[in-house]
């Protein structure tokens, strides 16, 4: 946790006290901090990131479900998908500046830790998981369509980028557009991938994340930005 990035202030950002203090740090925790507390050895946000997961997509689920009532089985489950995925979680968690309040160990930190969309995306169900223990559905219902069921449509600009891009570039057949990989970090287990958007040339888009296509997808939005700025 960075210095004045505390619990009270996560508290205050997200509009909602926890009774029990100890699920809103346990939600904070990851494994590598948890590991490095000897003595008081502290839990670590993976249960309650199970926990959230499943709070999240019976949310979501219903929410596309009444607000979608012609869209069919197929369609509902591919953007549930797109809306629960790692880099719109990650996205949304962007928002609140989750990164800065996750207690990382020494290891973790070095290496980008806060930034990593891996992480972030995981903190925020976890953050689920324990709005759903503290206090029940109700209130995890109210942070999911508060922080990540709202302003769809912008949202969805950055979960289908990729697909939007593609179409702006072909609409002008005198692009010359590709993505490129620059970089790879990180043990097998959890490596991060960083690609280039080169338009004509120029990068105009930039994007880092655990998978090739998720860093693409990144980088597809900071250019769909950056055509519609021009």
């Amino acid at each position: 946790m960075l210095p004045n990035y505390s619990m009270e202030k996560l508290e205050e950002r997200i509009g909602y006290q926890f009774q029990n203090k100890a699920l809103l740090k346990q939600a904070l925790t990851h494994s590598s901090f948890a590991n490095e507390q000897k003595i008081n050895r502290l839990k670590d946000y993976e249960r309650l990131e199970f926990l959230g997961d499943a709070v999240l997509e019976l949310v979501s689920s219903e929410f596309l479900f009444h607000k979608n009532p012609q869209m069919p089985e197929g369609t509902l489950t591919k953007t549930r998908s797109s809306i629960v995925c790692e880099p719109s979680l990650a996205y949304c968690a962007k928002e609140l500046e989750i990164g800065k309040f996750i207690l990382l160990g020494k290891g973790e930190e070095a290496t980008g830790g806060r930034e990593r969309d891996s992480i972030t995306s995981d903190v925020m169900e976890a953050l689920i998981g324990a709005i759903f223990l503290d206090s029940g559905l109700e209130e995890a219902k109210a942070f999911i369509l508060r922080y990540i069921l709202s302003d769809l449509e912008n949202k969805r600009l950055f979960y289908d980028s990729k697909t939007v891009l593609q179409e702006m570039i072909q609409t002008n057949t005198n692009y010359v557009f590709s993505y490129e990989l620059v970089g790879e970090q990180g043990p097998d287990h959890n490596k991060q991938f960083m690609v280039n958007a080169v338009l004509d040339g120029q990068i105009v888009g930039r994007g880092t994340g655990r998978t090739k296509k998720a860093a693409e997808q990144q980088a597809a939005y900071e250019t769909i930005l950056y055509l519609r700025n021009r």
